[in-house]
């Protein structure tokens, strides 16, 4: 079987993302960093319940840069897994099919999951006062 004259399917390099694509793996994404940020949760609290010094090497790790990145990124995956599954709640409805509102929907997903994390860590440095700095 000669296979060199096939035609080959469109490329990444050829292929223009849109913004429906890009939702939908970033959904993906969203879901596998919930899940990976679940074992960082899971050492925080086995380190509580195992004792002081565990629990101070697990604070001082999320208290780092990367602890905190590590943090940001945790809390901006629940928020836009979060908001877009409410958008596929409402799919699951049969509303919002509409080219128009499939876009607009999916830049409300990004502007929400943007503006509650940013919210959610104003109110944590408010409440803890920069605890950590």
């Amino acid at each position: 079987m000669a296979t060199d004259n096939r035609p080959l399917s469109p490329h990444l390099q050829v292929y223009r993302p849109q913004l429906t694509s890009v939702l939908s793996i970033l959904h993906r994404i969203t879901g596998i960093a919930l899940a990976a940020g679940s074992l960082l949760l899971v050492w925080w609290l086995i380190a509580a319940a195992t004792g002081p010094t565990a629990f101070d090497t697990v604070q001082s790790f999320i208290g780092s840069v990367i602890g905190r990145i590590l943090l940001l990124g945790w809390s901006f995956a629940l928020f836009y897994h979060l908001c877009n599954g409410i958008r596929h709640l409402v799919w699951d409805s049969g509303k919002g099919f509409e080219l128009n509102t499939v876009y607009a929907s999916g830049w409300l997903v990004v502007v929400a999951a943007t503006v509650l994390t940013v919210i959610s860590w104003i109110a944590a440095y408010v409440v803890l006062g920069g605890a950590g700095s």
